[in-house]
């Protein structure tokens, strides 16, 4: 950290990008409180997501989003870094709403946007909250929307996939959906979670192979999506598995 600071080219670049993310965030806001409509409003956060990578020197690649069905499905990620969000949002459709952590609902700024573009907040530590959080991103699936989940919940300060909770696979099972799994790369090196200015650093997503539910019962299909989607992404990520470590 200390040297990153002391380095007069790192330091530039770092406060130029936070200085470019705060003010196309805030027109972000802006325009979301404005523009009528959920999809419209999303299309235009995602445009601005595409404009902050560019500017940023952060050139995102997508492969193979011919994989996300044109219907209903739910989308699960690797999480690597707080760029995840912003890069899903510059490369999805706006047809797509994210499944968050509620702490980011408390974030200045981050909060009001996030809620403006139709994300679903889930409470991480106090159950009965977290189940009727879950019980409403359920509904939301159910009624035919596509979601994102990041299932580990969080991101490690090393390199590797943590263990994946339930809920993205049981939405997908209840809602009798496809997941789609994708691996996110370049995100944990353009702003790693031990430093607080960013880096440039070429960013890329690779969907996966959509996974359909096989068993009868919605419990054990979410078992199945949950180990099945784990894996395929396990093997395309090349990082350690650190539910094993």
């Amino acid at each position: 950290m200390r040297r990153f600071f002391q380095d007069p080219l790192a330091l530039a670049y770092g406060t130029y990008a936070w200085l470019l993310f705060v003010a196309l965030a805030l027109g972000a806001l802006v325009t979301a409180l404005l523009v009528p409509g959920l999809h419209r409003r999303r299309a235009v956060v995602r445009t601005i997501a595409g404009l902050f990578l560019r500017l940023a020197g952060m050139p995102l690649a997508v492969h193979h989003a011919e994989r996300i069905p044109l219907g209903q499905c739910v989308i699960v990620a690797n999480h690597a870094s707080y760029l995840d969000g912003p890069v899903f949002t510059a490369a999805l459709p706006p047809r797509f709403g994210f499944v968050i952590k509620r702490e980011m609902a408390r974030v200045p700024l981050a909060g009001a946007l996030l809620a403006r573009i139709g994300s679903q907040f889930v409470e991480r530590f106090d159950r009965h909250r977290g189940a009727a959080d879950t019980r409403r991103v359920l509904r939301t699936a159910i009624d035919g929307h596509s979601l994102v989940f990041f299932p580990e919940g969080t991101f490690s300060h090393q390199p590797g996939l943590l263990r994946f909770h339930s809920g993205a696979f049981a939405t997908a099972a209840r809602a009798g959906c496809p997941v789609v799994p994708a691996v996110v790369r370049g995100t944990r090196s353009a702003l790693p979670s031990h430093s607080v200015l960013p880096r440039p650093a070429p960013i890329e997503i690779e969907f996966l192979p959509p996974i359909l539910p096989d068993a009868t019962s919605p419990d054990d299909a979410a078992v199945e999506l949950r180990e099945k989607a784990r894996s395929a992404i396990l093997r395309k990520l090349n990082e350690p598995d650190l539910a094993t470590a």
